[in-house]
């Protein structure tokens, strides 16, 4: 097992690589969107003044080519880091791709071209989250121990039927101009198909270019929010999503805390069946406490998940992939996103040494 760190776009500079080095951690997953409009937690750690030092020049959002990766890897590679995997498509590359609009297959096309330059480069894995909705319905608040700010879910707080303007998808505006209509209600019927239609074009896409797709389960996991049907969102639903496709290119995004948070399943069976099927392409470490219709985030080790438990299955399993701290609360202090993360990659690395 691996231990990584979860870096966004802005975030994506020598200071964030040396506090990587300096914890210990030997990979990246790289956020190459930025996120922070759209995701009030997000929008927060952007805020925090720990983390304006300067960004990685990116350039355009549609810039992710196979230069835009090599010198990604090649900058993680003067810090000891390797890169893990690339977490989500930018919105602009796919909107149609998920709402089955007219630029579907222009877009489609596009994530083609975005896979074979990954696989150029070297980049071994994408995670992406094929939902319509995106991370909706949150609340910020002292969830976690001692009062630290975390985000919770509790679906008699929102109107979960609310409905997603016009030029929107995954809580993201896509153009300019947003309303004043709303997209169309999605089906579960619709979702599957167009997720369906999105593995047989990708995957063999994937295969020649040596990158795993690997599909993160909805968050929150619900029937539907917004008029629109989640995906992935039920142990099952996993399960069904690799049977669409066999390849083993075709793995998940594993998170910890959404498959506690499902109503069904029991998130321990399920990792030890993804691991020993070679199904799981990378690992978000965190734990909730609750489950849906309400659940809160909290640091890893006062959660419902028995943590230790999960790196015996994965030690028992010969799992050698990479895990995350993912979402960590946030401590009281000058460096809240940074506290927390050290907070639970030293725990990582203790149960990791103790299962040794």
């Amino acid at each position: 097992m691996k231990i990584g760190l979860g870096l966004y776009r802005q975030m994506l500079n020598e200071r964030h690589y040396r506090f990587a080095q300096q914890l210990g951690v030997t990979h990246i997953v790289a956020h190459l969107e930025d996120y922070f409009s759209a995701d009030p937690k997000l929008a927060d750690d952007a805020h925090d003044s720990s983390l304006t030092s300067g960004s990685w020049g990116l350039g355009q959002v549609d810039d992710w080519t196979e230069e835009t990766f090599t010198t990604l890897i090649n900058d993680l590679a003067r810090f000891d880091l390797k890169l893990a995997a690339i977490e989500n498509f930018a919105v602009r590359h796919w909107h149609d791709v998920l709402l089955d609009g007219p630029k579907r297959d222009e877009q489609i096309a596009h994530l083609k071209r975005i896979v074979r330059a990954a696989g150029a480069a070297g980049v071994p894995c994408i995670g992406y989250n094929f939902s319509v909705t995106g991370v909706w319905g949150w609340t910020r608040g002292p969830y976690a121990r001692g009062g630290a700010q975390s985000v919770g879910f509790d679906i008699g707080d929102i109107d979960p039927d609310k409905p997603i303007p016009e030029g929107m998808v995954w809580n993201m505006a896509y153009r300019d101009e947003v309303g004043p209509d709303h997209q169309a209600p999605t089906t579960h019927a619709q979702i599957w198909d167009r997720y369906q239609r999105f593995l047989d074009e990708m995957i063999p896409v994937s295969e020649e270019a040596g990158v795993i797709l690997a599909a993160h389960p909805d968050d929150p996991p619900v029937e539907a929010l917004r008029m629109s049907a989640k995906l992935i969102n039920s142990h099952d639903a996993y399960r069904r999503a690799f049977t669409a496709n066999s390849s083993t290119n075709n793995r998940a995004e594993l998170c910890l805390g959404c498959l506690q948070e499902m109503a069904d399943g029991d998130v321990y069976e399920t990792v030890e069946e993804f691991a020993n099927t070679d199904r799981i392409g990378y690992i978000h470490f965190r734990n909730v406490r609750g489950k849906v219709p309400n659940y809160h985030e909290v640091f890893i080790d006062e959660g419902d998940i028995d943590m230790a438990r999960i790196i015996s299955i994965l030690k028992a399993a010969n799992y050698q992939g990479v895990l995350i701290p993912d979402h960590t609360p946030e401590l009281e202090c000058d460096a809240p996103w940074h506290a927390g993360k050290a907070f639970a990659v030293g725990y990582m690395k203790a149960l990791i040494a103790a299962a040794n």
